[in-house]
């Protein structure tokens, strides 16, 4: 069994490059996710203990804003836009094309093997690209189609 030490250790840099100081919280946060590609309860608990926080502080903020997830995410997170301009240009032929693809459930927003995390957006926007898709939010694929969109997650699969 892996000590809490070492299972913390990048954690614990992470913590230390920011100095600890809780008004650097969300950035602590973002790393921590971009780290882990969510943030696990554990985690949470062991920031707020090693940063002197409560741990309701903590859990509240990762909490409240939408970029922060306590569910695992895959490692291409596409997020399709549900607006009303991409909605009336096919956003939803979109979104079950990349889901039947990608063998997501109605429950389901990631693939078992973690690689992708399918989510639906209410704006991302840019109405004039409509409709819109993006990739780990780097990437933004504009007037797709959804033989585009499983391009797409064909060239990702390849890269792996």
């Amino acid at each position: 069994m892996e000590s809490p030490q070492r299972k913390f250790q990048k954690l614990q840099q992470i913590i230390d490059k920011y100095e600890g100081k809780a008004s650097q919280l969300i950035p602590i946060l973002q790393e921590v996710q971009e780290e882990y590609r969510y943030l696990p309860e554990e985690v949470l608990t062991y920031i707020a203990t090693a940063m002197k926080l409560p741990p309701a502080t903590v859990f509240g903020v990762a909490t409240f804003y939408a970029q922060f997830s306590l569910i695992p995410k895959g490692k291409y997170v596409i997020r399709i836009c549900d607006g009303t301009a991409c909605h009336v240009r096919g956003s939803e032929l979109i979104n079950q094309a990349v889901r039947k693809e990608l063998n997501l459930q109605d429950n389901q927003s990631t693939t078992e093997d973690l690689q992708f995390t399918v989510e639906r957006v209410s704006c991302l926007g840019a109405c004039g690209l409509a409709p819109v898709v993006t990739v780990n939010d780097t990437e933004v694929y504009g007037q797709m189609t959804p033989e585009e969109i499983l391009a797409v997650v064909k060239k990702l699969r390849e890269e792996g």
